[in-house]
């Protein structure tokens, strides 16, 4: 065998490892193109992460869904869609969402909320949840005027019921301004210090201001209230404090840009 021949058959030889290595790293080829590993690697890791139970089958039909994605795209890019001024805003703008998931992702990760942040935070939403939750009704109006013009009504043995059916701006007027049961921590200030002021069955003796209007209320009941236990919320409250650090994360991201406009 002469040199000649012998750096020949190791180029060929060469080549073919190469290909074969390459080939390795695809699923498929469609037209010469390859189908890659590692889009099928990261559809079998995401379909675990969301529990699914991933088998040959379900290998199998990634697959298959991978190589009929890849020739419609490729007939797709034939008629020159990938192309069109609309198919290319909608690209740019996904690849802008799939970014900022990604850094969003990222800094939550960075960002663990601690055992103590959560612990704290479950403290304060305790004392600002008190240990009673009231069940009320209101009438909602326009002007102070007209809700004294009810509580008068209501002093000479006015029904409550039928003056909200007929007079109250809120949705509760259906039901007779029945708010059910709520805590006075989700109600706004003016209203719920009202609210707690209150003795079974009274009416405010004057109208409660609030960003919504004039209201007129009336106490049907109390009842104590226990909040839930620390790990029944555990999770929520992380969420929370996650949220409230990654907006303000944002917020000075914002603050330092340059915008102009």
């Amino acid at each position: 065998m002469n040199k000649t021949y012998q750096l020949l058959l190791a180029a060929a030889l060469s080549l073919s490892a190469t290909v074969a290595v390459a080939a390795a790293g695809n699923v498929a080829t469609v037209n010469g193109k390859p189908v890659k590993q590692s889009l099928m690697d990261y559809l079998v890791k995401d379909a675990t992460a969301r529990g699914q139970q991933v088998d040959d089958n379900v290998r199998k039909q990634i697959k298959d869904n991978l190589i009929g994605s890849e020739i419609v795209a490729q007939e797709a890019q034939k008629q020159g869609l990938d192309k069109q001024p609309d198919y290319l805003a909608k690209e740019e703008l996904a690849r802008r969402a799939m970014l900022v998931n990604t850094y969003v992702e990222n800094f939550v990760k960075k960002n663990p909320v601690s055992e103590a942040d959560m612990k704290a935070e479950y403290d304060k939403f305790k004392q600002q949840m008190g240990d009673k939750e009231y069940h009320a009704r209101h009438i909602l109006v326009g002007t102070e005027a007209e809700a004294k013009d009810i509580i008068d009504q209501l002093n000479k043995g006015g029904d409550f019921a039928k003056l909200a059916k007929e007079k109250s701006l809120d949705n509760s007027k259906d039901k007779g301004g029945d708010l059910d049961w709520f805590n006075p921590a989700t109600m706004v200030k003016p209203f719920s210090d009202a609210v707690i002021k209150l003795q079974k069955g009274q009416i405010t003796a004057t109208p409660v201001q609030t960003q919504f209007g004039w209201h007129v209320i009336k106490l049907e009941e109390s009842r104590p209230f226990q909040v839930p236990a620390y790990d029944q919320i555990k999770e929520n409250i992380k969420r929370q404090l996650q949220q409230v650090a990654l907006e303000k994360h944002l917020r000075g991201l914002r603050e330092k840009a340059k915008i102009t406009e």
